[in-house]
């Protein structure tokens, strides 16, 4: 049989039995998604599937590359897609295109050329599979990389303290990207809020090493260049001794050891007529 052949059979075989073998596979993933996903919802998904992959093998044969397997290749986009959005695993994923071979596995008494038939659309359902499951790969990097945007927001908080002081309080690993959120997070509220002293405290940040100082620096240095000046808390006697011993120099910033002390240094700045703890002024 020639390819062209295998196609018009193809179509012939999943046109005749379209109701039958469409229910099968509805059937065959419904039960790996285990309610998840409504009964009817799977039956839309995959009935849509099935008549697309008689127009492709009407319009191209087997070539799935084809623009006559256009709307398949985007069915199965959208498919993976959902899934990875919706926490399904990558085998469950592959699973809702590659139950279909065994939908449509011979038996003992399909004819040969039939077989032979079922072994070239076999490929044709795995690479299938391998494109959905690409499609599901870049979606999971997507949602992961969205996921991990939101927690650097929400754990990057910036807090008006005063009128004029505002502060950044750091909780975790400082790496470029994370700097970056700060510095342009810290801007902003100066420039929303009209501050002119800000306090980046480092009590939450578990170690100092030279990277950190640097991102801390140009930090200290964007904020500067928008008029305000920047106090450094939270310093501990491990912090400094590291400090130290890795010869970084922080120059003419202030730091404090606590909070508290820079939020007192800031008022002193700002002129604010504040009765500190202890009846000082």
């Amino acid at each position: 049989m020639t390819e062209q052949d295998i196609s018009a059979r193809l179509v012939e075989l999943l046109s005749t039995q379209q109701e039958t073998l469409g229910g099968a596979w509805v059937e065959a993933v419904a039960r790996t998604l285990r309610g998840r996903i409504s009964l009817a919802e799977v039956d839309r998904e995959l009935r849509e599937l099935y008549t697309a992959l008689i127009q492709g093998l009407r319009g191209d044969g087997l070539d799935w590359h084809g623009d006559a397997y256009g709307e398949l290749r985007a069915l199965l986009a959208e498919l993976s897609r959902a899934r990875a959005r919706q926490g399904f695993t990558p085998t469950e994923t592959a699973t809702s295109v590659l139950a279909v071979k065994d939908v449509l596995a011979p038996t003992d008494d399909t004819p040969s050329d039939d077989i032979k038939s079922y072994l070239q659309l076999s490929k044709v359902i795995d690479a299938l599979g391998l494109f959905t499951l690409e499609v599901y790969a870049k979606t999971r990097e997507e949602v992961i990389s969205a996921q991990a945007e939101q927690l650097m927001e929400l754990s990057t908080p910036v807090v008006k303290l005063w009128d004029g002081v505002v502060a950044v309080p750091l909780v975790g690993t400082l790496d470029s990207a994370r700097t970056q959120v700060v510095m342009e997070k810290l801007l902003q509220a100066l420039v929303d809020t009209g501050s002119d002293q800000a306090i980046i405290d480092i009590t939450g940040v578990p170690a100092v090493d030279t990277e950190v100082a640097q991102h801390l620096l140009k930090t200290v240095v964007a904020a500067r260049l928008m008029g305000a000046d920047c106090i450094i808390s939270g310093i501990s006697p491990q912090i400094a001794q590291t400090i130290v011993a890795l010869g970084i120099q922080f120059g003419d910033i202030v730091t404090k050891s606590s909070l508290a002390d820079a939020l007192k240094h800031a008022l002193r700045r700002t002129g604010a007529d504040v009765t500190l703890s202890g009846g000082a002024a």
